[in-house]
């Protein structure tokens, strides 16, 4: 028989709670009103997470006390309390479960009889059903373990409470917070977030969520906190908006993770929506936002997209039957149903002495839940009933060990002893009402198990809670059916940088490792991991996209290049004179002008003039060991040809006319044979060249310096034969000593009448090749920096020796081979002359300075006079 203890129809938020007798009484600890205002204890009613958890333990211990075989033959109390969701009114409340085992001194009271007082003993709890905020239950755990009560919440998920320490007598059927915070932290990783900050109630239930969070994160890396927010538990007016405008300061954080209170989620809502941020940030509630509407309501367009976690649960059915068939006459055990019926029915009952406002609907009775009224079952419900199942099981295991055949409570279980029944609470193992296993780990948690959803509004036809996936140890989530505001598909960002494009490095932001500034890997880097730039190989240079590296490729002068057209065009005209030249002289070999001209000089020097020209050809070629030596033997070898043969012409002009003014002997070394001899000698100093052949064997390079401009795209190879600028000059050198030593003697010569020698045309051949090459000299080496130094090197080179060898074929044999073709008739044998007659005919020219308009050359001793008077 079920016993009240206060009066049904005269609801009050005063009253305490209530008790239903039992060979066994278990407490139970239900917010059955919000906390009350201006410092009232007790507020308005909570219908779900107060009358619907509640209830759900009275129909628990119906289904267990009329279970044959589930503790036969004992009936489960229970002494129920209202916590009014305040821990310290509860720590007061809780204080009833503990005056039974509270010894009172009774030594001083006596009746009027004198004898001494009976003094009726409280029920005893063995056990208690909650509470189901987390600060609650720590504050009421440090009570009942005092006092050996063991205590198994439905709702309390605070990872403090797992401290096996100092809540040894605690156990609970709901997975502790630090599972949810990583179930939690796993779903933003899977969303890509690397970045969002967290929003918590004060409190050990929001504190302890964002702590868990926290060390998660900082444990898995990759994850950091914009900012850690906590909602005062008495905000002040306008604290909600200063929250928004605080997360905005990080506005890049879009994801926020909020361990809150119902009500205080609802205001972080509203708060949004005031500062027009709707479908700004993205939420990751916990489960005391879980699937519930009451948070959102009003504030749908805000919480769209918003993610919730809840332990894993199923509507109960049976429990829905029996609460949807509860009304104001078969529901007389719970003293607060009728104040439930009135805030769910929108009216009022009948008092005796009160006067109902004419403006309000009056209770008929008659009314019927989810018939009159909308009614979905509470998410803890189905906790509520594997918690009071938990305590049966245990009690029950316990009496087959304590009292075995027993009929009801036998003497060793008379009291219970409260450690042993703890033993036996964390040895329970059993499929709960949803058909899913209910056990007990060393710390009293229960396994991790939770549903995954997501509030939708759009694509969908009612809109609210859509499961999208599961976590049981690990995250099992369905993407494609996450939407987000406005319907849209893509995962909105909530990351504090985004990935750098490729080629691109890292650059970390001191204190932040989610945040980073991106730079270009630049010059020839490339990106060799997501933090570092390295240089390519000096032969390599880096992709387009920088990602790694490519060879540079290799170039050479190519025949159709603008920089080889024109001296290979000067070339080419150059040997055909050259080649014309000998023919002539060859055709004409016997005549007065050849024989005059130095028959065997004059093929020396055209020798000479002939490789000049050819070089041309080898420094264009494609290097190879063959090309390279032969650069390296002809290209000084030829000037040194010409200029040696050059020489020798003036020095013998220079002699014979000094040697004339001293005597009318005529100097050593003048004849042919001798001419020849020194031109070989002053050769022979060229071939100096093979002892670099020994030395340094030819051979090719590729030079991948010479053009590597700041831009690596324009970046090629160079194959090149290995001289350097150097080593060219070195083998040139030579060459411009005699260059420079003929241009003295033909200085030196230019006093010497036209008539009689040659002198004046080498003159004019010398000082234009200075001058050609004085000009070659700043634009070889001005242009070594150039990224197109070999063609400008090379182009300047051969120009300037084509010039060189044009100017002293034209000047020295261009006008003979005109006479010789155009004017056979100057062609003849004059009389011979002594070298007597030949020097004092020049000095007496001299002397008169007689000009003459024919430029014919006046030769010594064995050579003849061209008639000038023809």
């Amino acid at each position: 028989m079920l016993v009240p203890r206060r009066t049904l129809f005269v609801p009050s938020i005063n009253c305490f709670g209530f008790h239903i007798p039992g060979d066994i009484t278990l407490g139970g600890l239900f917010p059955i009103h919000a906390r009350g205002p201006h410092g009232l204890p007790c507020g308005e009613i909570k219908k779900e997470k107060g009358i619907h958890r509640m209830e759900a333990m009275l129909y628990a211990l119906d289904q267990i006390n009329s279970d044959p075989e589930l503790l036969p033959n004992i009936t489960l109390g229970a002494r129920i309390l209202d916590t009014c969701s305040r821990d310290t009114y509860a720590l007061e409340q809780s204080l009833t479960f503990v005056q039974a085992l509270i010894q009172k001194d009774t030594s001083d009271i006596r009746c009027s009889n004198g004898e001494p007082p009976i003094i009726r003993k409280p029920e005893r709890v063995i056990g208690v059903i909650g509470a189901s905020a987390s600060s609650v239950s720590i504050m009421v755990a440090n009570v009942l373990r005092l006092f050996e009560i063991p205590q198994i919440s439905y709702a309390s998920t605070a990872p403090e409470l797992s401290d096996n320490n100092r809540y040894d007598f605690f156990s609970r059927v709901v997975p502790p917070d630090s599972y949810q915070a990583q179930a939690m932290v796993d779903i933003v990783k899977a969303m890509g977030w690397n970045y969002v900050s967290t929003l918590a109630s004060e409190g050990s239930y929001g504190e302890s969520g964002v702590d868990s969070f926290q060390q998660i994160s900082r444990e898995a890396g990759g994850l950091c906190i914009a900012q850690s927010l906590k909602i005062p538990r008495e905000p002040k007016p306008g604290e909600f908006d200063k929250i928004i405008k605080r997360l905005m300061e990080t506005s890049n954080a879009r994801g926020v993770i909020i361990f809150a209170n119902e009500d205080d989620i609802k205001r972080v809502l509203e708060a949004a929506k005031r500062a027009n941020l709707t479908g700004h940030f993205l939420f990751v509630g916990s489960d005391s936002w879980g699937a519930k509407s009451s948070p959102i309501l009003d504030q749908e367009d805000v919480a769209e997209g918003a993610v919730t976690i809840l332990p894993k649960r199923a509507s109960i059915e049976g429990f829905d039957q029996y609460f949807t068939s509860r009304s104001l006459e078969n529901n007389r055990r719970n003293i607060w149903f009728a104040e439930f019926w009135e805030d769910d029915f929108r009216c009022k009952l009948t008092r005796p002495g009160i006067k109902i406002d004419s403006e309000k609907k009056k209770c008929t009775g008659e009314e019927r839940i989810n018939r009159d009224t909308a009614y979905e079952q509470e998410g803890k419900v189905q906790f509520v009933i594997d918690a009071v199942y938990a305590m049966a099981h245990a009690l029950h295991s316990m009496h087959l060990d304590l009292c075995p055949g027993a009929m009801g409570v036998c003497d060793k279980m008379d009291p219970v002893e409260g450690r042993l029944l703890l033993n036996y609470i964390r040895s329970v193992n059993f499929n709960g009402s949803a058909g899913t296993g209910v056990l007990f780990n060393e710390n009293g948690d229960a396994p991790g198990r939770y549903d995954i959803f997501q509030y939708q509004m759009s694509n969908t036809t009612i809109p609210g809670y859509r499961v999208i996936g599961q976590w049981t140890n690990n995250l099992r989530l369905n993407m494609e059916e996450m939407q987000w505001s406005g319907g849209d598909r893509q995962i909105p960002d909530s990351v504090c940088s985004f990935p750098c494009n490729p080629g691109e490095r890292k650059k970390m932001v001191k204190g932040v490792p989610c945040c980073w500034h991106c730079e270009l890997c630049d010059g020839y880097q490339y990106q060799l991991d997501e933090m570092n730039c390295e240089t390519c190989p000096f032969n390599m240079r880096p992709t387009p996209n920088r990602t790694s590296c490519r060879s540079t490729p290799i170039i050479k002068l190519e025949w159709h290049s603008p920089w080889a057209i024109i001296p290979v065009f000067l070339a080419i005209l150059g040997i055909l004179a050259t080649s014309f030249v000998v023919i002539t002289f060859i055709r004409f070999n016997d005549t007065p002008i050849v024989r005059a001209s130095g028959r065997e000089l004059s093929y020396v020097l055209l020798t000479g003039i002939f490789l000049i020209y050819l070089i041309t050809f080898l420094m264009i070629a494609e290097p190879g060991a063959v090309v390279c030596a032969f650069r390296r033997l002809l290209l000084g070898l030829g000037m040194a040809i010409t200029y040696s043969a050059m020489l020798t012409k003036t020095n013998r002009i220079y002699r014979i006319f000094e040697q004339g003014k001293k005597s009318v002997s005529p100097p050593k070394f003048i004849s042919p044979t001798s001419q020849l001899a020194i031109t070989f000698i002053l050769m022979s100093v060229q071939v100096r060249v093979f002892v670099w052949f020994a030395v340094i064997p030819p051979h090719t390079i590729i030079d991948y310096e010479e053009q590597r401009p700041p831009n690596p795209e324009m970046a090629r190879g160079v194959l090149k034969c290995d001289m350097s600028d150097l080593s060219l000059i070195c083998c040139l050198s030579y060459s411009i000593v005699l260059m420079v030593t003929c241009t003295v003697y033909a200085v030196k010569s230019r006093g010497v009448p036209e008539t009689f020698n040659e002198a004046k045309p080498i003159g004019f051949t010398m000082y234009t090749t200075c001058i050609v090459w004085l000009a070659f000299v700043p634009i070889f080496f001005g242009t070594a920096q150039s990224t197109e130094k070999m063609f400008i090197q090379t182009t300047t080179l051969t120009v300037s020796m084509s010039l060189s060898a044009s100017v002293s074929l034209g000047m020295l044999y261009i006008p003979k081979v005109y006479v010789i073709i155009f004017h056979p008739e100057q062609n003849v044998q004059k009389r011979k002359r002594s070298f007597k007659a030949v020097v004092q005919a020049a000095t007496m020219s001299t002397r008169l300075s007689q000009k003459s308009n024919d430029k014919q050359n006046g030769e010594t001793q064995n050579k003849i006079e061209p008639d000038r008077t023809q």
